[in-house]
């Protein structure tokens, strides 16, 4: 079972929309409890950085998230969801996040319009079972207006004003700054990459 965390962030149709067509079993919970006996863990995001860790710490979904990938279990955090594994913020003020990756978000600058919103090209910079299939090239939906840093475990930047992890990879903790549920056939490669780790992880 996958626990899609719902922390009151916004609309989260399409994405439980894309895990119904892959005829995955999920649940749509607020219950730290609920995160706690997943087999895997799906932090979407919608809003900015400091809200979204506190409105995690008031229903104490933080310590789920960090037990989950502590625990080693498949982990995928999208757009807000994959920025707040960085280490900080200074979107509205200074805020921490989990430090899974190392680095700070920070406002997109150079961009002719911000948010950045709509389709941009992936450029693969590095390997990862996230990605396989994906391409140099491949468009996918973004909308943000902070991004965070290129950093040793980018596996695909995009350049919009200045170059920014699209995609992060440990082990099986990733991030991805697009929203793949919107991002048709690569964004539904990477869910399918994704669904297949937790597959593997329960064969092992």
């Amino acid at each position: 079972m996958i626990a899609v965390v719902d922390y009151g962030g916004g609309n989260l149709g399409s994405l439980t929309g894309a895990l119904e067509r892959f005829g995955v079993g999920f649940a749509l919970t607020d219950e730290p409890a609920a995160v706690d006996l997943a087999d895997a863990v799906i932090l979407p995001g919608d809003g900015a950085f400091g809200a979204t860790m506190e409105a995690l710490r008031a229903r104490g979904l933080d310590d789920a998230v960090r037990r989950a990938i502590a625990a080693g279990r498949p982990f995928l955090g999208i757009c807000v969801g994959m920025q707040i594994l960085f280490e900080g913020s200074d979107e509205y003020g200074e805020h921490r996040g989990f430090g899974v990756f190392p680095g700070t978000v920070t406002r997109l600058s150079g961009a002719p319009r911000v948010p950045h919103m709509g389709w941009d090209t992936l450029d693969v910079v590095g390997a990862h079972p996230c990605i396989e299939g994906v391409r140099t090239g491949d468009y996918v939906y973004f909308l943000h207006s902070y991004a965070a840093p290129v950093v040793a475990d980018t596996v695909a930047s995009c350049t919009y004003g200045r170059p920014f992890s699209a995609v992060v990879a440990r082990g099986r903790v990733v991030g991805t700054q697009f929203h793949p549920e919107k991002s048709q056939q690569t964004g539904l490669r990477i869910l399918s990459n994704f669904l297949r780790s937790i597959d593997a992880g329960a064969r092992a």
